[in-house]
């Protein structure tokens, strides 16, 4: 669950990046975006009788995506070069990479309500 200050522009920020389509939930105030793999991002506005504050901290929202075949580098790479591409084009900042890692190529981001947000692309061992 993600609160926000936009609820749609944030949902459809998050849905652009996933290629899917933002669902309205229970209000005007609250979105769902479906997770390729199941499962929804919920997104609202906090009650005003009780607000949350924006806060750095440890929590991160991480999409991730995968190249197949194995350990290829330059194929994760390009994967997230475009992907950061369009989530700076739909308002996201840049904080950190993109960077190599034995896991695969990340990038750290804010989206553009300032959640730290990770794009992650793997290499998928066939």
């Amino acid at each position: 669950m993600l609160a926000a200050d936009n609820p749609p522009a944030l949902a459809r920020f998050y849905a652009d990046l996933l290629a899917v389509e933002p669902l309205q939930g229970l209000g005007a105030s609250h979105w769902r975006v479906p997770w390729p793999a199941g499962g929804f991002l919920e997104i609202y506005a906090p009650s005003q009788s009780r607000p949350q504050a924006k806060q750095p901290g440890r929590l991160a929202t991480c999409l991730q995506r995968s190249v197949a075949g194995g350990n290829n580098d330059a194929a994760a790479m390009a994967l997230l070069q475009a992907w950061l591409a369009s989530a700076l084009g739909l308002g996201a900042t840049l904080l950190d990479g993109p960077r190599q890692e034995a896991f695969g190529v990340e990038a750290w981001l804010l989206d553009p309500e300032a959640n730290r947000l990770l794009l992650l692309v793997q290499n998928q061992v066939s």
